[in-house]
């Protein structure tokens, strides 16, 4: 009984950390110049969605690839996010340690369970992995492009790393399609 009781507050905590995410913002933009940047939420949130297409036209599962993008920064609210340039001058812990002890006091499927998709997403090589890792550069890409017409413009750096990471043909398609249309472009289509 307390085992239970235990493994339920350590899970709980967990999700509560998690809650962290929602208030964190992506500080890699800051150095654009935008102002109030996307929370580490909000991109997981898109990156789980645009995993999931991406995983749909690519004949991977689709399922696979969004649970590892939704868990793909959760080690965040123990690192912060570092930008790029950061990390020439820091060496944080691995995403698995962190996920490890996030996860310590967790139901033990919990546990097992959140350190293995975090494993496989930074070490493996499936079509998923590859896919997971496509959607969060095309995410990136994509705030970019809406960052742009907001007035911020100097992401341009962004949209080019973001594309040249990309590794999948249905990846580069939307990239391309993405760069070539207004954010609100979508509503032409139902206002006709």
């Amino acid at each position: 009984m307390a085992d239970e009781k235990n493994s339920a507050r350590g899970t709980a905590g967990y999700l509560l950390e998690l809650g962290m995410l929602k208030r964190a913002k992506r500080s890699g933009w800051w150095i654009a110049g935008v102002k109030d940047p996307e929370s580490i939420a909000e991109h997981s949130f898109r990156v789980g969605i645009i995993g999931a297409v991406l995983a749909m036209m690519e004949g991977a599962d689709p399922a696979k690839v969004a649970l590892m993008c939704l868990f793909h920064d959760t080690q965040e609210t123990r690192v912060g996010d570092i930008p790029h340039i950061g990390r020439r001058y820091l060496e944080a812990a691995s995403n698995e340690k962190v996920t490890a002890d996030q996860v310590s006091a967790a139901h033990p499927a919990v546990a097992s369970g959140v350190q293995r998709v975090v494993e496989e997403y930074e070490n493996g090589d499936s079509l998923e992995v590859v896919v997971a890792h496509d959607a969060d550069k095309l995410e990136c890409l994509v705030q970019a492009v809406e960052y742009r017409e907001q007035g911020c413009s100097i992401v341009q750096n962004w949209i080019d790393t973001s594309l040249a990471s990309l590794k999948t043909a249905s990846a580069q398609a939307l990239a391309e399609a993405a760069l070539s249309m207004s954010s609100i472009e979508w509503q032409q289509t139902y206002l006709r």
